[in-house]
């Protein structure tokens, strides 16, 4: 049954469930939302289901009950045996609600599949009838408004009864992984003195979020020339040959998280202990907003709208097109003029305004 009415939760539901979204930066935009749910749902068994990519982006977070990461692959055959495979799972757990974060049709499938009797989440993408408790998402000329991740994920809890959650994301370190960041940091020979830049240049969104690898090689050199900065290069799955070109574009000395790479847990725990991070419109982004770091954020096919959070401590550094934002994975014209007009000069003012103080 599909309402625009206020959800009632009637008496309160001694097992929760909360179907995250896939993307990293997604998750962490959800954290004051469910953060919210929680404090709504003080005696309840909280759990999370997460995409087996992000498990780490939660752990940690002593408010939530159960991590739950789910089965198979993302495509074909694969995908269908895991939906199953994970409907089973919550069966067995016998959930007695659970708040869909998620858009994806196939999360409402799961949730019918698993037995849980109160599904709730936004009616959209053909999958109203497959919720007990349906919110239309908001829409502007046929089309879906462009309303930022976390104003979306905040609207939803709030029709099931929960205070305003504000918009302070959330997110802890593991000791583990800080230990690990320690030691790599001393045996670089980093000091705390020294301002740390971490530059985290991919985008698993696709190429028309990535900046050009020599301009971040242009930034870097001219923080540890003017502000005797130390820079460490990170990177993620498929993201290694980004990270090399950077350094090797260098002229000054930075530091390539590798042999081994970093996990998504220790990125966390090395943006945590940052001054300031530089990276495209992507998920560790919003690391440094939970943690309180400082973060210059450059963008390109995307609209900031999507993403916005009202957070003092980064600056955003974009250039209008024609073109644009297009929301494409690859530039549609071949030019790419929305990043490329993005100077090296524009980004460094940016750090700097903010390693100064700014902010």
């Amino acid at each position: 049954m599909v309402s625009d009415a206020s959800f009632n939760l009637g008496a309160e539901p001694t097992r929760v469930l909360v179907i995250m979204p896939t993307w990293v930066g997604d998750l962490v935009m959800a954290t004051p939302a469910l953060h919210a749910l929680r404090r709504r749902l003080p005696g309840s068994h909280l759990a999370v289901l997460i995409k087996p990519n992000a498990g780490e982006v939660l752990q940690g977070l002593a408010w939530i009950d159960e991590v739950m990461v789910s089965k198979g692959s993302s495509r074909g055959l694969a995908r269908l045996l895991g939906v199953l495979a994970t409907a089973r799972e919550l069966r067995r757990r016998r959930f007695s609600s659970v708040v869909l974060f998620s858009n994806s049709f196939h999360s409402a499938l799961l949730a019918r599949l698993g037995g849980i009797p109160r599904r709730v989440g936004y009616d959209r993408d053909g999958r109203g009838w497959l919720l007990t408790d349906g919110m239309k998402a908001p829409r502007r000329g046929g089309r879906h408004a462009v309303v930022s991740a976390v104003a979306y994920y905040n609207a939803l809890v709030r029709r099931l009864g929960c205070d305003d959650p504000g918009e302070a994301l959330e997110l802890a370190t593991d000791a583990a992984d800080d230990a690990v960041v320690e030691e790599r940091l001393a045996k670089w020979g980093i000091e705390r003195a020294r301002p740390l830049v971490v530059i985290n240049p991919g985008a698993s969104f696709g190429v028309s979020k990535l900046w050009i690898p020599e301009r971040y090689a242009e930034v870097a050199d001219r923080l540890v020339a003017e502000r005797e900065a130390a820079v460490v290069i990170a990177f993620g799955p498929g993201e290694r040959e980004l990270a090399v070109r950077i350094r090797d574009a260098m002229r000054h000395r930075s530091y390539l998280v590798d042999d081994p790479p970093g996990t998504l847990g220790q990125l966390k725990s090395l943006i945590a202990r940052c001054d300031l991070l530089l990276n495209n419109d992507t998920g560790p982004r919003h690391f440094a907003k939970a943690f309180g770091r400082k973060v210059v954020t450059v963008f390109g096919s995307t609209h900031p709208g999507w993403t916005h959070t009202d957070y003092p401590r980064e600056r955003i550094v974009r250039i209008d097109v024609d073109c644009g934002p297009c929301q494409k994975k690859v530039c549609p014209l071949g030019h790419h003029q929305c990043m490329t007009g993005v100077s090296s000069t524009m980004v460094r003012d940016a750090a700097v305004a903010l390693l100064d103080g700014a902010g």
